[in-house]
């Protein structure tokens, strides 16, 4: 099937992923428009924008996806390439980046990827059957069959992220041809599945479900949100334990249901686990739920499910996911360092939850860990120069570590045979400004800080607020109402979990205010040109985990701000590793800011000492109790600079840890 653009009406301001429905029961809604202007996240928008998203299509030709595609269009011959059946949504997360960068684009200026959006839109209304089906690897390898492999097919998760690329594309343009793609398959979905359908299942991967809220708030067909609740509702019921072995090995055993969250209903869960990204991907589509229906219940869920991943399963990254070997949370307190999965998607997808969970709720707690997540354990997943990856993101490689390759090695690669990560990354910063503020009818809240301006309805009238701050290396940030209704309204700003000094100016004036749940709430008669400064005490600071955490115990941890730091080898001159790095806590930290590293980075310096090995030990790596002293070694005193863990793995290869021993 062909379909030609058409253009559509003209689009209204672009609220970003979550567009919330006119009775949605949330406490926040995103602004309306955002933009930002400058600083850090502007710099890391620019190279996505300038260098990650235009080389897209490029890649995404050579390594076969569109190949797979054109072969499900009748339009070339020879064999799918590639083993897994989910490659289509590296290209529809890949549209969908593409889609909301143009969202960004001056009117005026010609976006630089039209084309290549176009042509692949072309490509998939072609692909498309008759009645709706599109995924190339069905169409193309098993031809016969239709939702029958739901464990591994992965058919609703690729459904999923078509819709999202549609919805955004729609929001970006104004234009309906891919969003009438995605209609089509969404409406042979809801055709397929549920009572009275003859299917009866859910999708071993999540996706589809956040993505059908998102479809029903741009186009109001209360069927995707109907259909929505249902794929929720009916998880857990052990739908999918019949499901096949893991495509490419013939001999797995099927893991438990608890992998696929299909092992209790999403209602009664008391804990996160299984594989982390279908985890979160759930979650964010029940919080659209949730948010949709008002369902008390559904709710009560998701802050229990986020409390206990929080507490518990959660590295100091905002990283998530213990075990390589299924991708999963591990158990309570199992957060280990140099075999820490911590998957850029799962950070992707914890942002995506947190955001909708802010939204719902109104409490800065999951604004707190989209930060640290966003500085952390999101940020680092591409390289400063915006061209290499990581899958996984460890929080310790040690000295000698040997890269086997493939996905999940400790070493930036240009793509990956499984290559979710990097357009997803290019996905979430394109979108990155409609993560940052929101509005509700007493005014609008700062979430995170960046130079930029935000805009949205209040019942004091409409409100528009610029922003100027070096955050993250500087801890002011600077408030200048712009426009404002004629009403009252209170501008909220977040103070964060980890600042513990602050100091507030009002028109200039030192105002004394305490924060509530993480907010402060400043309310008057706006006019333009007000300005507010909040400045959040920046000193570095040693942090040490719950002695739970058997990884780090005697161990620290250095941050500043937001931003977690590590030592990287390259860092430390004259010191022949990283293993026997000894920290003195006593000895203090210094800052400097380094204008020449890594684009400009502020530095935590340190002091400590390398640990003597012992004498005469032998062959055996082992010793009797007590043997040893504790406290600060007596050998080599060292110099230890500490850069921003997002920034590690962009020079040469070496050790790098997070957590310091500190005896």
């Amino acid at each position: 099937m062909s379909l030609s653009p058409s253009p559509g009406p003209t689009p209204t301001p672009v609220p970003g992923p979550v567009r919330l429905g006119g009775r949605a029961q949330v406490a926040l809604r995103p602004t309306e428009s955002a933009r930002v202007t400058g600083g850090f996240w502007y710099e890391r928008r620019r190279v996505n924008a300038e260098v990650s998203i235009p080389q897209g299509p490029a890649l995404l030709d050579s390594v076969g996806n569109l190949h797979n595609l054109r072969l499900a269009a009748g339009t070339v011959s020879g064999e799918y390439r590639g083993e897994l059946p989910f490659l289509d949504t590296d290209v529809t997360k890949w549209l969908e980046a593409a889609s909301w960068q143009w969202a960004q684009t001056d009117p005026k200026a010609e976006f630089a990827q039209a084309e290549d959006v176009d042509r692949m839109i072309r490509l998939l209304a072609e692909a498309q059957q008759d009645n709706g089906y599109l995924q190339s690897y069905y169409q193309v390898v098993k031809p016969g069959l239709r939702f029958v492999e739901l464990r591994w097919g992965h058919e609703l998760y690729c459904a999923g992220h078509l819709i999202q690329a549609a919805v955004a594309h729609h929001r970006a343009t104004g234009r309906e041809d891919l969003l009438t793609v995605a209609r089509r398959f969404a409406d042979h979905i809801d055709d397929t599945f549920g009572p009275g359908n003859p299917v009866d299942g859910i999708c071993g991967h999540p996706e589809i479900e956040t993505a059908l809220v998102e479809l029903y708030r741009e186009t109001g067909g209360q069927r995707y949100l109907n259909l929505a609740g249902y794929f929720v509702d009916r998880r857990g019921h052990g739908l999918l334990r019949d499901g096949p072995p893991m495509l490419g090995d013939a001999h797995a055993v099927p893991p438990p249901s608890a992998y696929c969250q299909d092992h209790v209903p999403v209602r009664e869960a008391e804990t996160v686990t299984g594989h982390v990204v279908r985890q979160l991907y759930l979650l964010a589509g029940a919080a659209d739920v949730a948010a949709e229906t008002g369902d008390p219940q559904l709710r009560a869920a998701m802050e229990r499910l986020w409390e206990s991943m929080t507490t518990t399963r959660t590295h100091l990254t905002g990283g998530l996911g213990a075990h390589h070997e299924s991708e999963d949370f591990g158990d309570p307190y199992e957060l280990p360092n140099e075999r820490a999965y911590c998957e850029t998607c799962a950070a992707v997808a914890s942002i995506q939850w947190n955001w909708r969970m802010a939204l719902l709720t109104g409490r800065a707690r999951y604004s707190d860990l989209m930060e640290r997540t966003l500085f952390n354990g999101f940020l680092a997943g591409v390289s400063q120069d915006g061209l290499r990856w990581l899958y996984v993101n460890p929080l310790r490689v040690r000295d000698g570590y040997e890269s086997h390759g493939g996905d999940n090695t400790a070493r930036r690669t240009p793509w990956f045979t499984c290559a979710c990560c990097p357009p997803n990354v290019m996905r979430l910063l394109a979108s990155l400004p409609h993560y940052l503020a929101s509005t509700d009818a007493d005014g609008l809240q700062l979430h995170q800080y960046a130079t930029g301006s935000y805009a949205g309805p209040t019942d004091g009238g409409r409100v528009t607020v610029r922003v100027d701050t070096d955050y993250p290396w500087q801890g002011r940030i600077a408030v200048t109402v712009d426009e404002a209704g004629p009403g009252e309204w209170t501008l909220s700003l977040r103070v964060p979990q980890w600042c513990e000094q602050y100091t507030l100016e009002v028109g200039g004036t030192p105002a004394e205010q305490v924060a509530e749940d993480g907010w402060l709430r400043i309310r008057g008669a706006w006019r333009p040109g007000d300005t507010v400064v909040l400045n959040l005490g920046m000193e570095p600071r040693l942090t040490e985990a719950d002695p739970r955490v058997d990884a780090v115990r005697g161990c620290v941890a250095v941050e500043r701000g937001p931003l977690v730091h590590c030592l990287e080898q390259v860092d430390q001159p004259g010191v022949p590793g990283l293993d026997d790095i000894v920290l003195d806590p006593a000895a203090g930290l210094t800052v400097r800011h380094r204008p020449d590293l890594l684009g400009g980075v502020t530095t935590v310096v340190g002091s400590g000492r390398l640990r003597a090995r012992p004498a005469g030990q032998g062959w055996w790596p082992y010793r009797a109790a007590g043997s040893a002293p504790v406290g600060m070694p007596t050998g080599t005193p060292v110099e230890l600079t500490a850069i921003p863990y997002y920034a590690w793995a962009n020079r040469e290869d070496g050790s790098m840890r997070v957590w310091l021993p500190t005896s």
